[in-house]
């Protein structure tokens, strides 16, 4: 053997031993420690491999329903026939409703419970915020209900957003009760941030009724919770149950409505013109113009006094919402998804019309085309954009915003913003429209996972897409923030303080971390579709994903699922010394150059360690070195490379794929990192809850 002489040190500090920080959720701070207990039991509903039990079972309930829009008072009046399945193997006394628009009522809990300071000008509108007078005679107006077999009514009992029906015989495995609601309430003004109500155009005296979450529907009783009763405080979403939908809508007879479903009377509310250009649009390549902006526009001119029911159908959806106006144009056109034909289609006022002619149809077939790839095929025969000033999703209908100025013109800020709702908020109809999470209690499960697809679609839109979620180096500067500022993903819905930092960006780029930097393309591709695929019009819950995940890529993720989704640690490897040892003269005929490297966890998120070499030749190298190096050691490790090549610099993770918050302590020879500040170009518009 021939002696190996150090022939230089090149960088050497004293090693320092970080604290064995305890982990969340563990019982004695292992981070490779398995969930177990974390995790909810497996049983026959719900299997240890992730996947739904032989005795898998959850609740159904259908609609038949009428509504009516009061334009000239802003009421909606209602009235439905439901019938509800007990599939489940429990003997129910009585059953939830929601009734979400009580919420709005002057001293609902979600009124009573807001928090803030004085604000540096006391104004007229902060005095009746403060005083409600806006919410005077908000919330739902139950007029009857009665059971449909006996026409008795039946006693019910309304807390907040919650109504139980109390019902006349148990309920038995196996059984259907069916049940008639009357009901109406006042259509509120929207605010920013609002899903629902009505926004008024005063340039043309006209409404835009976005009207959502308006009628009494069965909360979710499940296996693994029985009954979803959180109440709604209008942050935190929704639990909610699949069913069939047949429902009549009667507007002013100019109204266009969009709607979740089929329309079955386009021949009925439509002009002999509009409906020829619709069925030209459902064998059509290119966008067609249902309704112009020149027809919109006279039609906004002057209010119809008569009206129009539209009549849709939507089967095997979550929930039902529409939009109505008269100042509506609509665009379309025809898609294909694994041999099904689909109706893409966009809504928008004149406002919206420069970027919504454009991009809306066109973003909403490329989303569905995208996200049936990364998961199941698009199953809907439908699927809307309409410009309503808001982000909101519903099965087949998603609501976004996007307007010009007064000219027409606008920013391509503006413009990738619309784009990007735009795909959000329709690729809501995978997650959780059709994989059907509980937005109450884990609101990351829907919007993570939707954000982190949306991003996938986004870089297929086209090249260079800036987005905005998704990308791993975007996370770094919410990572960055003190201990006191950060909060677990699986935080509960409504108890997160930063939402978009969490349930958005931090769940979506942890899964962007699993795809790009620990298990790869291929194993995470084929392991998310079969989540997908198990649990498409299903009721998962983060046990069922972290398992799929596990159990179709053979990769165990405890320790990733226990530090990005428990825990709030960030990454942060630093690289602390380096020394290297040169043979004395060539070994079989090749240098030999071997170089120690010492490295220590300083953030507390194990990760694996991405290794860039810079060689005397000026040529790189990038190793990866596998999380299980951790293990012996959760603090530091040290590791000796063997390399024919003398090596000039080492920069860890220099593609920025592992979150790591400090780059300055990860490089050789040691360089000073640039102060960061982010240059201000315009106005910093909020985008409410999002």
């Amino acid at each position: 053997m021939k002696q190996l002489l150090i022939a230089a040190t090149l960088f050497s500090l004293p090693v320092l031993v970080t604290a064995q920080l305890r982990n969340p959720g563990s019982n004695h701070g292992n981070r490779f420690e398995q969930l177990d207990y974390l995790l909810q039991d497996p049983n026959e509903y719900r299997t240890a491999s992730g996947a739904p039990g032989p005795k898998y079972w959850q609740q159904r309930a259908d609609y038949d329903m009428a509504v009516e829009l009061d334009e000239i008072n802003n009421v909606l009046t209602g009235v439905e026939t439901v019938t509800y399945y007990n599939n489940s193997p429990d003997v129910l006394k009585y059953i939830w409703l929601q009734v979400d628009e009580n919420f709005h009522r002057k001293q609902s809990e979600a009124n009573n419970t807001k928090t803030g300071g004085l604000p540096p000008v006391i104004s007229e509108n902060y005095l009746a915020m403060l005083d409600n007078a806006r919410l005077e005679g908000l919330g739902v107006n139950i007029t009857s209900l009665t059971d449909v077999l006996t026409g008795k009514a039946l006693p019910y009992v309304v807390n907040q957003t919650m109504l139980r029906i109390d019902l006349p015989t148990p309920l038995k495995p196996g059984q259907k009760f069916a049940f008639n609601v009357k009901w109406n309430y006042k259509l509120n003004e929207k605010a920013q941030g609002d899903r629902g109500g009505y926004e008024h155009f005063a340039e043309d005296d006209n409404n835009l009724y976005s009207i959502t979450q308006f009628f009494p529907r069965l909360a979710v009783y499940s296996d693994f919770q029985g009954w979803q009763h959180l109440q709604f405080t209008g942050g935190a979403e929704f639990a909610l149950t699949f069913g069939n939908y047949k429902v009549k809508i009667t507007v002013p007879e100019d109204h266009v409505v969009a709607s979740t479903g089929e329309c079955r009377n386009y021949a009925q509310v439509l002009t002999p013109t509009q409906l020829q250009r619709y069925q030209k649009a459902t064998m059509s390549d290119s966008i067609i113009e249902v309704i112009t902006l020149n027809e919109a526009i006279e039609n906004a001119k002057t209010k119809k006094k008569g009206k129009k029911t539209w009549i849709f159908e939507a089967n095997n959806v979550r929930d039902f919402a529409f939009n109505s106006s008269r100042r509506l144009m609509w665009d379309a056109k025809a898609t294909n998804i694994e041999g099904k034909k689909i109706m893409c289609m966009s809504f928008y006022g004149k406002e919206a019309y420069p970027i919504y002619r454009k991009y809306s149809t066109r973003a909403t077939e490329h989303t569905l085309k995208t996200y049936s790839r990364y998961t199941i095929p698009y199953p809907y025969p439908v699927a809307q954009s309409v410009e309503a000033a808001i982000g909101m999703e519903y099965p087949m209908l998603a609501m976004n915003f996007g307007r010009a100025d007064k000219d027409g013109n606008y920013t391509q800020a503006l413009r990738n913003g619309a784009i990007s709702v735009i795909i959000h908020e329709v690729g809501h109809n995978f997650f959780p429209m059709i994989v059907n999470s509980d937005e109450r209690q884990w609101w990351w499960m829907d919007e993570g996972l939707n954000s982190f697809c949306q991003y996938l679609s986004e870089q297929e839109f086209e090249p260079g897409y800036p987005s905005r979620r998704g990308p791993i180096a975007n996370i770094t500067d919410y990572m960055s923030l003190p201990k006191d500022k950060l909060e677990p993903i699986m935080t509960k819905g409504d108890a997160l303080a930063s939402v978009g930092n969490n349930a958005y960006a931090k769940a979506a780029t942890g899964l962007n971390l699993l795809r790009e930097t620990i298990m790869g393309k291929e194993l995470f591709d084929f392991s998310f579709r079969e989540y997908a695929r198990r649990w498409a019009f299903k009721h998962p819950t983060p046990s069922d994903l972290f398992r799929t995940m596990e159990d179709a890529s053979a990769f165990d993720l405890d320790w990733f699922w226990r530090g990005w989704f428990f825990g709030t640690d960030p990454v942060d490897i630093s690289l602390d010394s380096v020394k290297w040892a040169k043979a004395s003269e060539p070994v079989n005929g090749k240098d030999v150059n071997l170089y120690e490297l010492s490295f220590s966890n300083k953030g507390g998120m194990i990760m694996p360690v991405m290794i860039e070499w810079t060689y005397s030749d000026g040529t790189k190298e990038l190793e990866k070195i596998p999380v299980g190096v951790w293990m012996a050691n959760e603090s530091n490790f040290k590791k000796v490379f063997h390399k024919q090549k003398e090596v000039t610099s080492i920069v860890l993770d220099p593609n920025k794929i592992t979150a790591d918050i400090n780059p300055s302590n990860g490089m050789w020879p040691v360089k000073e990192m640039p102060t960061k500040f982010q240059l201000y170009k315009g106005n910093m518009m909020g985008r409410g809850r999002r």
